[in-house]
């Protein structure tokens, strides 16, 4: 029975992600279609087929809405990095598994991707998403502490860690706002779509920011 209870309580979970993530997606759609306070609660609602109680039932705010996309590519960064091996390098794992990303099954959501981009766009001028963005870059270099310290035979609370950590995760933020404002822009999808160069961009930069110390395989 007690089998059953958490088989079922981790269903409901899933569910609740995955309608909040519809949720965030017609919200992102609304504040990028007609700006963030022309948008209602009633409207994200009526956009995605809930009532407006529901909205309020999974998230604190209408800007909050934005949570779930912004976290999307977080989410994919972290899981690509906390899979690295010991004994590849930054580019070698980037670039595989950016591949496999791409041509995976399912690949990546480029709409999800592209809504991402344009939250973060939006938040250089919306204090309340720029929050969300943040709060997303927060915890990406809270994963990173413990990606890093476990490369280097750290805790994850030691100071060279958490400050490598949190260069790194500035890195990711920075690029990810960088390509995001010149996708929007309408600069050429090539470069971005040359996974080996982008590989080595992130590579690095973060490289360059953790003079050198992340980056190298390790024995």
């Amino acid at each position: 029975m007690a089998t059953t209870k958490r088989g079922s309580g981790a269903m409901s979970e899933q569910r609740r992600t995955r309608l909040r993530l519809e949720i965030s997606r017609g919200a992102a759609r609304l504040f990028w279609e007609q700006g963030v306070a022309a948008t209602s609660g009633d409207q994200i609602a009526e956009a995605v087929g809930l009532s407006t109680r529901s909205i309020w039932r999974h998230f604190r705010s209408k800007e909050s809405c934005a949570e779930p996309v912004v976290m999307q590519g977080v989410v994919t960064l972290m899981s690509v990095l906390r899979s690295w091996p010991r004994q590849s390098s930054l580019e070698e794992h980037l670039d595989a598994e950016l591949v496999r990303l791409r041509d995976g099954s399912p690949p990546v959501d480029l709409a999800d991707e592209m809504l991402a981009m344009k939250m973060i766009r939006l938040a250089d001028t919306e204090p309340a998403l720029r929050t969300a963005w943040l709060m997303a870059c927060d915890q990406a270099e809270h994963q990173m502490r413990e990606i890093i310290g476990d490369r280097l035979g750290l805790p994850a609370d030691d100071l060279t860690v958490r400050l490598h950590a949190s260069a790194s995760a500035s890195v990711i933020r920075v690029l990810d706002e960088y390509i995001g404002a010149a996708v929007l822009a309408g600069a050429d999808l090539t470069e971005f779509g040359d996974i080996p160069a982008l590989a080595r961009r992130y590579s690095h930069a973060i490289r360059t920011a953790t003079s050198g110390v992340v980056g190298d395989p390790v024995a």
